[in-house]
């Protein structure tokens, strides 16, 4: 993903290689009836590679052996190159998935018997359901489609996704790509979509069925498709002032690397089992993070990752070209190859590895060692298994994309994540038989392109006034903007007009791709241009109170909507996806009573002030600085994270929790302990803590609907430490479940909770500490004390 005009024409036309930003959307390649194979017969299937009886390790190592130098570097691109002497054809290893295939990358072509796929919500309106289960059965559905794409050569077997970067400034312009806030979240989000994604809950997945002779190792399991973790790390600024992703010095204590950034990271590759990590463009701490040794190689000695790493598009240009980290390009190829970079997203790698072969900045062991990651994904795929017929996981076609069970559950993503923000004397839900006549006003109010990044070509997109139109017979439409910028008022008399002749006025408000994309931060977390003073003048005008919807993925301030009784009702809605308007209606009628938390705080105007390239977490008032996210942030707030409001009420009861744990500590570990550090001995490391698990103990909390309605509620459960430990969070989030409660039902929800990850944090030196004292569980209005204490043996 290079900004700079410097990719060799010839080598686009040749090697049919993209070196664009990683949102672009490049020309697909035009589509085949079915996708090439190698080890087909009966000429190219008689090679040790080919031979299936053999262990993995025995394949991909006599597939190297048998290419030259050339044949191995032309394989260093996401476009990797045909070996026809061996029948190995070409393969694209860049397609697109985040919610839905979408078609940004290369690998993916509608132009074929599939014109289109089911488009889910974007990931941060799915992450407001704060439902585990729905993360995995939408991952599930696109892995499918994903799969009788591929069948039909409209789309690779490895896709970049998940993002799952954490949401550390409301003014990002991909935070609506990825799970929000919290680390916690992140880390489940990502398990939930990477292991199903790959096929581990696939109906016809094989009861662990591995490769040959691979001594039961999980990391060897046979692979539906491919998942990737990105962007690997500390990745969440575009375009902010001076800084650009792509030379940006993301400065980050080893404190916030453990607890923050890194926690997603960790959680997909070793519980998620990602077989691809993409590295970032940014720097972390001085090194280009494709570049960056250490960084990439304790993914592997630490995480026991064993799939390959992929460069974004083209993060290892960026090294020289824009970092400025190396002298020349040979460096910026052997860096990056060395560090563990195994493919590079682009052509770099092509044009200049060969010159740092030839110039001994690169060992040809270096290369194949890439090689080997690269190849063994493959082998997992089932690419080199011969005639695809012999794929465990069944073969769909196009009967199996856009189906109505998909878009039910899109339906359903949508309707589970929207948010409900404020609702004054329970404006909502409307009677469908009791209104008369309702205005839809906004310039999103119309469209079906819903949503938000990386989307593809939608099965059948519901606008909003369509959803509607579905409900009330008397539905009156006008812009009221022109677009989303709304730079001009000139539009606001016809919208006044309509509304003046409703009952009920709807105003669609908010944010779209030209205000928060890839490539593009926002400056202000205000409604864009004239949108505010639209929504004051139509509340104004509206015979009832206005009831506000809010599109987008980013934090807005609409502190004067909260504030105004004009405004009775506010809906958040992200980017809905294509069933959007459907869910929305649903939602305003009460045929579907809302449930959706924010899964990030909604910060005032007044953070802005707040410089964007502080990569810290942790509050500092020497400095006014105050804090990024619900975990450390003091300042005030819009919304907090985890709010959202039901047209039913809910109790909590706290049925039982621990309120005393102990463990004892040899007079050696406290020794020990006091080497490591001279401060008071209000806590311990967790490593010396002895039978973490014996901590554990299980919190039951009753949640009974109150209400004559039926509806959904996500309790989340929070720690906080009483006792004054140097940077503890306010407090942390430690289990959530979704529960569905007919009116006047009552359920029991368990936590497991283990103190040694639940009540730690890290400390100054990314080394994780349990206080010792008294912590608060927090739950709703439930506040319940643990003790912790240490006894010397």
């Amino acid at each position: 993903m290079l900004s700079q005009p410097t990719i060799v024409i010839f080598f686009l036309f040749f090697l049919q290689l993209t070196s664009s930003s990683h949102g672009y959307s490049p020309v697909n390649n035009p589509p085949t009836t079915q996708p090439q194979h190698p080890c087909r017969g009966p000429h190219h299937n008689s090679y040790p590679f080919c031979n299936t009886s053999l262990p993995l390790r025995t394949r991909v190592q006599s597939l190297i052996s048998l290419l030259s130098v050339d044949e191995k570097i032309q394989q260093l691109s996401n476009n990797a190159s045909a070996v026809p002497r061996l029948g190995i054809p070409p393969y694209e290893w860049w397609s697109e998935s985040l919610h839905g295939i979408a078609a940004n990358g290369p690998g993916v072509s509608f132009d074929g018997a599939v014109k289109s796929a089911t488009g889910f919500p974007q990931v941060i309106l799915s992450a407001a359901s704060f439902n585990r289960s729905l993360w995995s059965a939408v991952a599930s559905a696109i892995a499918d489609e994903a799969k009788a794409m591929h069948g039909l050569g409209q789309a690779g077997l490895t896709f970049w996704a998940p993002n799952i970067n954490i949401f550390r400034d409301p003014r990002w312009g991909r935070g609506q790509e990825t799970p929000g806030e919290d680390p916690m979240v992140a880390s489940a989000f990502a398990v939930e979509y990477v292991r199903a994604f790959q096929g581990e809950y696939h109906r016809d997945a094989p009861q662990r069925r591995v490769l040959s002779d691979n001594n039961g190792d999980d990391d060897d399991d046979r692979l539906m498709l491919s998942a990737c973790c990105k962007h690997f790390t500390a990745y969440d600024l575009e375009k902010w002032g001076q800084f650009t992703r792509y030379n940006f010095n993301a400065v980050v204590t080893e404190q916030d690397m453990a607890d923050t950034y890194q926690a997603p990271f960790r959680s997909c590759i070793e519980k998620g089992k990602a077989s691809c990590l993409m590295c970032s463009y940014n720097a972390v701490n001085g090194i280009p993070a494709c570049a960056n040794h250490d960084l990439l190689q304790k993914v592997r000695t630490h995480w026991n990752f064993k799939g390959y790493i992929t460069s974004d598009c083209d993060a290892v240009a960026t090294i020289y070209e824009d970092q400025k980290y190396t002298k020349t390009p040979e460096d910026a190829v052997a860096a990056a190859l060395r560090a563990g970079t195994d493919i590079n997203c682009g052509t770099y790698m092509l044009r200049h590895m060969k010159s740092a072969y030839e110039q001994g900045k690169v060992l040809e062991k270096d290369i194949d060692r890439a090689l080997f990651n690269l190849f063994s994904v493959q082998l997992r795929l089932g690419l080199f298994d011969g005639e695809p017929e012999s794929n465990p996981f069944g073969k769909p076609g196009p009967q199996d994309v856009c189906t109505q069970e998909h878009r039910n559950l899109a339906l359903e993503a949508a309707r589970q994540g929207i948010v409900l923000l404020k609702n004054e004397k329970q404006l909502l839900p409307l009677d469908k038989h009791s209104v008369s006549s309702i205005a839809i006003i906004g310039p999103l109010a119309n469209s079906t392109s819903l949503g938000g990044g990386y989307t593809g070509v939608p099965c059948n997109p519901i606008s909003i006034l369509e959803g509607l139109k579905a409900y009330a017979n008397n539905v009156y439409h006008a812009a009221g903007c022109r677009d989303v910028p709304c730079n001009s008022s000139v539009d606001f008399a016809e919208a006044l007009s309509v509304a003046e002749q409703a009952e009920y006025v709807i105003v669609v408000a908010g944010l779209d791709l030209s205000q928060e994309t890839e490539d593009h931060d926002r400056y202000s977390l205000l409604l864009p241009g004239y949108q505010m003073e639209l929504v004051t003048a139509l509340a104004e005008v509206s015979i009832k109170p206005l009831i506000l919807v809010l599109t987008g993925g980013g934090p807005i301030d609409v502190s004067f909507a909260i504030k105004d009784p004009r405004i009775g009702s506010i809906i958040w809605i992200g980017y809905p996806g294509e069933t959007g308007g459907t869910a929305l209606s649903d939602i305003v009628f009460g045929y579907y009573n809302p449930g959706g938390k924010l899964p990030m705080t909604w910060y005032p105007e007044s953070f802005t002030s707040v410089p964007m390239s502080d990569m810290n977490m942790r509050a500092d008032p020497s400095r006014n600085y105050p804090g990024r996210t619900y975990r450390f942030y003091t300042g005030d707030r819009i919304y907090d994270f985890g709010y959202g409001q039901s047209y039913t009420s809910f109790t909590h009861k706290l049925l039982s929790a621990p309120r005393k744990l102990s463990f004892q500590e040899s007079s050696n570990a406290r020794r020990k302990r006091n080497e490591r550090d001279d401060a008071l001995n209000n806590y311990v490391y967790i490593d010396d803590v002895p039978n973490c698990s014996s901590l554990r103990s299980h919190v039951r909390i009753s949640v009974t609907n109150n209400g004559h309605i039926d509806g959904s509620k996500v309790v989340h459960l929070f720690s906080k430490a009483l006792e004054n430990v140097k940077g503890s969070p306010e407090k942390q989030l430690i289990g959530f479940e979704r529960v569905h409660l007919l009116s006047n039902e009552t359920a029991e929800i368990g936590f497991l909770v283990d103190p040694c990850e639940h009540f730690s944090f890290a400390d100054q030196r990314g080394d994780r500490i349990l206080p010792i004292g008294y912590h608060v569980l927090i739950s709703e209005d439930i506040e319940h004390i643990v003790s912790i204490n240490i006894s010397i043996v």
